[in-house]
């Protein structure tokens, strides 16, 4: 029996985590608060209790058993599927100031002994293994006391999960073994099927089930025919400069193809496919991790292990075998919720090649089924956002408005009695048909099935004769990929209703349906001001720092920080260290390393572009003529609260100039006050929350700068 945390513990240290897990993530991880679930998620950890957790790729898995393992005594399991996501995360941890390890059978032996010293002597708070390496350190984990134990890319042990690996069945052991200690799945996508699976094989059927928004709107959703292919794709990268990108195919042959063409047009690209030796794909990794290739051309061998947060789009050169997969693709774009751009080319030579791949093996309905459904995303014509959020279980209220259908819709009409028909048809069936079968007795077909099922006796049969077949199919899809049905894959493609088709039927919601004709878009332009940088700017100068920062340490750039943080940097141009900590993404050790450098090149920055008038001077000359904060903020294109600070620094200065006109007594005395109360807390968000969030952050900062009068 392995030794684990009494789950007594977790109940009485209860309110002690719940006070230390913010300051912990400020501390370690530089942000000030969390992302959607991920304190829910947490909590449940800390009170010892088993948890699932989808989220999207970028939406914060790995800080909900990174947090509370630094939270509890002892170290955390880790159990992963590839080593580069393992050393990507381990990198990032040690980054942040948190002793973390990693073990696997590619290290050298006298690696493996210093990281079991480490483990046996409670020097590490989270080890990371692969599953396959798991059993192997049984001797060891029976000497530490183990906090938690996280299953990442949880879907790997679900038979119906698309990167099923045999050695996850062994999981199954963990709960036996580690009864006391909570067990936290993880993965980006996972339909219902595969959620009840992966708790199954866990044997944790009772955890708490935490489901976030699959909804990732800074990502352009595009999908055009697939004529002429590479001459879009030519046109697509020309405006985005050195941008990080991925470019996925279906075979071998196209990855080198098409690395070689976009060689031969002066881009920095690299094939990528399990055809290449170790070494090699070692190597093209790291150099794409590095920003030294910023284009790769793959095959979806690529990515799952890539913790790359800078990547600004993704194609995908054919369509790929499921809405999943599709999903995890896209998603390594964006991931740090700046703008990223996901294109895929679509043509029915895609689908009978991934038709042959499916044919013969053991799951080839199961495949068929979501082949047809990643068909009927391709084909859609409504919000491809709604469609894809659709799939999952997610209703999305309006359309998205940042994908192709959005920026050039189709003509439509008002299809409500079309979808009170179909959704009419489907309740009569007791929802346990597949298209095929509804399309049938809609249309008063008299084949056998209809017939021996007694549904030519239905209120609906024959409802809609007066449409086609092939239409009539066509609607459908639409009405799925409007998330008014889903699909049950796992029973046999039945048909179900959703909420939305309940008020369709019961409380006269209309519905609008696309015109069946053949929607033509334009490419969609990306701003040429966004989509290259000019070495002047604040950012590729930030930039340039990081990569060489990085390069000295051999780690990926990203590790130092994320563009977002690099774009905070320069929205909001810190001026000192405490401004600097207030950088999202900023934390104590980031903080202790990188301050200074990267202060040096923003103060640079701000005094090579002050030659004329440095920009809180400019501020102080409209207010001296009389403009009030807010015409000040709209004349110069920056926020209310950022003139509040070019003005008490020109105070600062020696300036006479006259604060107390810009905040009342009452507000200062209930800043003060508060401050008393609160016993001078570090930043201003605890006095945010205090005033319930009725005193704007600029008042506040002025609160405790001026003193009552």
């Amino acid at each position: 029996m392995f030794c684990s945390a009494e789950t007594s513990n977790f109940t009485t240290m209860q309110s002690q985590q719940n006070a230390t897990i913010l300051p912990l993530l400020k501390t370690h991880f530089g942000y000030d608060s969390f992302r959607p679930n991920q304190k829910e998620i947490i909590n449940t950890v800390l009170n010892g209790q088993d948890a699932l957790a989808i989220m999207p790729t970028g939406g914060g898995k790995s800080l909900c058993f990174q947090l509370p393992s630094l939270a509890l005594e002892g170290t955390a399991i880790v159990i992963s599927p590839l080593i580069a996501l393992m050393k990507d995360q381990v990198d990032a941890l040690n980054a942040n100031g948190i002793a973390a390890a990693y073990y696997n059978s590619t290290q050298e032996q006298e690696v493996q002994s210093v990281i079991l010293e480490r483990l046996i002597t409670g020097q590490l708070k989270l080890i990371y293994v692969a599953p396959e390496s798991l059993w192997l350190l049984t001797n060891y984990l029976s000497k530490i006391q183990i906090n938690l134990i996280a299953v990442d890319e949880a879907h790997c042990i679900s038979s119906w999960g698309h990167d099923f690996r045999p050695a996850y069945i062994q999981l199954n052991r963990l709960k036996s073994e580690f009864p006391g200690t909570p067990i936290i799945a993880l993965t980006a996508t996972a339909d219902r099927a595969t959620q009840d699976d992966i708790l199954e094989q866990l044997g944790i059927s009772e955890a708490k089930k935490f489901v976030s928004s699959f909804d990732r709107p800074n990502i352009y959703l595009d999908v055009r025919p697939g004529q002429n292919r590479i001459k879009h794709i030519y046109k697509f990268l020309s405006a985005r400069g050195l941008q990080s990108g991925i470019i996925y195919c279906l075979s071998r042959k196209s990855t080198e193809n098409i690395a070689a063409k976009l060689k031969t047009k002066g881009y920095d690209a690299a094939a990528y496919h399990a055809g290449l030796s170790a070494e090699d794909r070692t190597q093209i990794q790291e150099d794409f991790i590095n920003d030294r290739t910023p284009i790769i051309v793959a095959t979806i061998a690529f990515g799952m292990g890539i913790d790359k947060s800078n990547v600004r789009w993704v194609i995908h050169y054919n369509m790929p075998k499921n809405i999943e997969g599709y999903y995890q693709e896209i998603g390594r774009g964006g991931r740090d919720g700046l703008k990223a751009q996901a294109l895929m080319f679509y043509s029915y030579a895609d689908v009978i090649m991934l038709r042959k791949f499916a044919d013969g093996t053991p799951t080839q309905d199961f495949q068929l089924a979501k082949l047809e459904r990643m068909q009927q995303f391709s084909e859609s014509l409504n919000c491809r956002r709604k469609a894809l959020l659709s799939y999952f279980g997610e209703n999305l209220a309006e359309d998205c408005g940042n994908c192709d259908i959005c920026k050039n819709p189709p003509k439509y009409f008002d299809g409500t009695v079309i979808a009170q028909k179909v959704c009419s048809a489907v309740s009569r069936m007791k929802e346990q048909e597949a298209i095929g079968t509804i399309i049938d007795v809609l249309r008063g077909a008299q084949n056998q099935q209809v017939l021996e099922k007694g549904y030519q006796t239905i209120k609906t049969y024959g409802a809609a004769r007066d449409i086609s077949w092939k239409d009539l199919q066509q609607y459908i899809i639409q009405l799925l990929n409007q998330g008014i049905l889903q699909i049950w894959f796992h029973e046999k493609g039945r048909l179900v209703l959703t909420p939305q088709a309940k008020q369709i039927l019961f409380e006269g919601k209309k519905i609008r349906l696309a015109n069946l004709v053949q929607n033509v878009t334009e490419e969609q332009k990306p701003k040429t001001k966004n989509s290259t940088r000019s070495p002047k700017d604040l950012f590729e100068k930030l930039r340039v720092l990081r990569s060489s920062l990085a390069s000295n340490l051999g780690v990926p750039a990203y590790v130092i920080f994320s563009d977002a943080s690099l774009k905070a940097m320069e929205d909001k141009k810190p001026r000192t260290v405490q401004e600097f900590s207030e950088i999202s993404g900023v934390g104590q050790a980031k903080l202790d390393k990188y301050a200074a450098v990267f202060l040096k090149v923003i103060l640079k920055h701000l005094d090579t572009g002050s030659t004329k008038i440095a920009t809180h001077k400019k501020t102080h000359q409209l207010f001296k003529d009389g403009k009030t904060v807010k015409e000040i903020a709209l004349k110069r294109g920056i926020t209310e609260s950022t003139v509040y600070t070019h003005l008490v620094k020109i105070h600062d200065e020696g300036t006479t100039i006259d604060l107390y006109q810009l905040i009342t007594s009452d507000e200062i005395h209930k800043v003060k006050t508060a401050q008393k109360e609160l016993k001078n807390p570090d930043g201003l968000k605890v006095y945010f929350d205090h005033f319930k969030e009725q005193i704007p952050y600029r008042i506040i900062k002025l609160g405790l700068y001026l003193p009552e009068k």
